[in-house]
């Protein structure tokens, strides 16, 4: 026989259901956004015969990146490195590895931010509508990729193509820097064009193109010009004068030696 705390209850319940409540609760709230102090990792199974599996420890990317780009001898044997290096998630996602256009062992090197679509799709740094401005930039102070008496060697910081164009992530740059640093070392030019906020950032530790732009720095060692990217000119031509004297005042270190 039902008592009368069932029907209670059960009347209850309705008149809970009327009022529109989905789910139950529990007589304390929970913090679901609450990280538990002590987290167990859990057992690795084990095969059948009774070995175990073997364990890996974590990898930390820098130092693996720090390791291959050491080892690279050669701007070829950089580039190999760079293309075997698996802990960058941006490789799994781009077509190709952007590596480097110009002249080795030019006096400048540019260094940009990170490849577009048009880069990702040819393998080459500045080949889209940016690239395009930068030529004709150099272009007019009587310099270019394969200028015969001006040329310039280019590259990225980041040598694959962030989705959607996005910006870089810190933990992509601190990984690659190793490589860009060791390129930089490599192609030993005689001073850097440092082109954009993401490449300030990598190089100088420090954003704020519009500040930093037209004043010569250092870089790893080296003498170093901020300037603004091609792809902001495109968006605000108003700051093509800016990059006009930026422009001129390359030239005349490079005159002053």
């Amino acid at each position: 026989m039902e008592s009368a705390e069932y029907h209670q209850a059960l009347a209850l319940l309705h008149w809970q259901i009327e009022l529109g409540v989905t789910e139950s609760i529990c007589d304390m709230p929970v913090n679901r956004y609450e990280v538990p102090s002590v987290v167990e990792k859990p057992k690795p199974a084990k095969p059948a015969g009774g070995a175990a599996f073997p364990t890996f420890t974590d990898v930390d990317p820098v130092a693996e990146a720090e390791r291959a780009a050491k080892g690279a001898q050669s701007l070829e044997e950089l580039r190999a490195a760079m293309y075997a290096f698996e802990h960058c998630e941006l490789k799994r996602g781009a077509r190709n590895l952007v590596f480097s256009d110009g002249t080795p062992g030019a006096r400048v090197m540019i260094i940009g931010e990170a490849p577009g679509r048009d880069e990702d799709r040819e393998g080459r740094p500045f080949v889209g509508r940016a690239g395009q401005l930068l030529d004709k930039m150099l272009a007019a102070i009587d310099m270019g990729r394969a200028h015969a008496q001006a040329p310039v060697y280019i590259t990225n910081v980041l040598p694959w193509r962030p989705p959607q164009n996005r910006d870089p992530k810190p933990d992509e740059i601190a990984m690659m820097k190793p490589f860009l640093a060791r390129h930089i070392e490599l192609a030993n030019p005689e001073v850097l064009v440092i082109v954009g906020n993401w490449s300030a950032q990598a190089l100088l530790g420090k954003r704020g193109i519009t500040r930093l732009r037209g004043q010569w720095t250092q870089a790893l060692g080296l003498p170093a010009l901020p300037m603004f990217h091609p792809a902001y000119l495109l968006r605000s031509p108003e700051f093509k004068r800016e990059a006009w004297a930026d422009l001129l005042e390359l030239k005349a270190k490079l005159s002053r030696g």
